[in-house]
């Protein structure tokens, strides 16, 4: 089936072509029926039919093929209907024919231009200064482009971050997509930094729903030119307000401490213990600035730094972080270089319970030291090696040693590069407490030793 041909219509003032349901050209903006009763001529005579009834539409819809049609462009109502029975389609009424029939007073008195209730808001020109001439290209002109963002001033605003989980998404203020309310993943669930001499990185692990470890690892050098690393890696104690801002909080004053000390030549084993201090002391202002939660104690944290200067290992610590010496030659012995304050340690150290036995007790991660306001006399552990062999350090919370808990097992566990590539060692470290279960968050600091000999091979 095809349409049936109409004769071509234009505008009486521009000669523009027109549609049959026109009323106003979207060339020039001319009222078709002002126009044609300007010039004293029937509605219809640019097409050359006759002139539709009163109450009807300046331009009416093409009849289909019958008998009843006058011409081929426009018949008379009557026509239609009467060959609307036997049509095999008819076309819609044209724009505005309801609006003249039942308005044919606002129709007659509107002002000649296009029809504000049906054209392009940006293309009607203001009443009061005329149309304008030019045609269509000089209404665009006039209106201008669109207003811009009034913020930015370049368009509208660009979209927020998308879900991880459904990809469209938005995120609301609390973390959550407002789509599949999938909580979002904080930019503390996993961490990671590299340095030329050493490299960390931290997870939340799989069962906790907040990563309430923390790390800060950075090089210094001494005044006269000594090169020194420096990790500091924070255990949030869960059962304490605002763990997460604990452990933050103690790491980055350690850090800070260190680097100052070893930049005015501090010797490192004092170093380390003033480190300490300032971190209980950064620990303990967070009881004094924040709300307590109830039923819960202070801020808290553990904490165990190392540092690597002039063929030195110092390393420091409260708490039951850990550090671990791992020989580049494996067939030399490895170490744990720290001691933990914990009740099975106690229990160890007592002659009271073998060290198998007491860590397999329940009660073997209780701590009996830590930074915060609430701890005991503040007892900070320091201790220094020089090792004989190249090798790497690896300081790190329970969340690894969980699972390879005596010094042989965490070196089964360590890649053999860790020298040459920390970063991906502390990767691969992460990566076995994850697969053991990750039941509690993963920091692993890596510090290859003797540092001046890192850096060709990390990645």
């Amino acid at each position: 089936m095809t349409m049936p041909q109409l004769d071509q219509l234009s505008c009486p003032s521009c000669a523009e072509p027109l549609e049959e349901e026109d009323r106003f050209c979207q060339a020039c903006g001319t009222d078709l029926k002002a126009a044609l009763e300007h010039a004293g001529r029937p509605q219809d005579s640019a097409a050359g039919g006759a002139a539709p009834p009163a109450d009807s539409a300046p331009w009416s819809s093409a009849p289909v093929p019958g008998p009843a049609a006058e011409t081929p462009g426009h018949a008379r109502s009557s026509a239609s209907e009467e060959a609307s029975d036997s049509a095999d389609f008819t076309l819609p009424p044209a724009r505005g024919t309801a609006a003249a029939a039942s308005f044919p007073e606002a129709e007659a008195t509107r002002p000649p231009g296009p029809d504000p209730r049906t054209s392009d808001p940006r293309t009607v020109p203001d009443p009061r200064e005329g149309a304008p001439s030019g045609g269509l290209q000089a209404l665009v002109d006039q209106a201008g482009p669109p207003p811009a963002d009034e913020e930015t001033g370049s368009g509208p605003e660009a979209l927020g971050p998308r879900c991880v989980a459904c990809g469209t998404g938005a995120i609301d203020a609390d973390g959550y997509c407002e789509h599949c309310g999938h909580k979002q993943p904080l930019e503390r669930d996993h961490m990671e930094q590299e340095l030329p001499a050493l490299a960390a990185a931290s997870d939340r692990g799989l069962r906790h729903h907040r990563n309430e470890d923390f790390f800060h690892i950075s090089e210094s050098s001494t005044p006269d030119g000594g090169r020194a690393a420096i990790a500091v890696v924070c255990d949030g104690v869960s059962s304490a307000t605002r763990p997460d801002e604990a452990s933050a909080a103690a790491a980055r004053a350690a850090g800070s401490a260190l680097e100052e000390a070893v930049s005015v030549g501090t010797h490192p084993q004092q170093a380390m213990h003033e480190a300490l201090v300032t971190a209980a002391e950064a620990v303990n202002v967070l009881a004094e600035d924040g709300p307590l939660e109830p039923s819960k104690n202070a801020p808290a944290c553990t904490i165990v730094a190392a540092l690597t200067l002039d063929g030195i290992l110092t390393v420091g610590w409260v708490g039951d972080s850990r550090a671990y010496w791992v020989p580049d030659d494996r067939s030399a012995p490895a170490a744990r270089l720290t001691e933990d304050d914990s009740w099975a340690a106690q229990m160890v150290a007592a002659g009271l319970m073998a060290e198998a036995d007491a860590y397999a007790d329940p009660r073997a991660h209780a701590i009996t030291g830590w930074l915060g306001a609430d701890a005991y006399e503040l007892d900070p552990h320091t201790a220094a090696f020089r090792p004989e062999t190249a090798g790497a350090v690896v300081v790190c919370t329970d969340g690894l040693w969980n699972y390879a808990e005596s010094a042989e097992e965490l070196t089964a566990a360590v890649p053999a590069d860790a020298v040459d590539r920390p970063l991906h060692s502390a990767q691969h470290l992460v990566g076995y407490a994850l697969d053991g279960g990750g039941h509690d968050n993963v920091t692993v600091a890596v510090v290859p030793f003797p540092p001046e000999e890192v850096g060709a091979g990390s990645a």
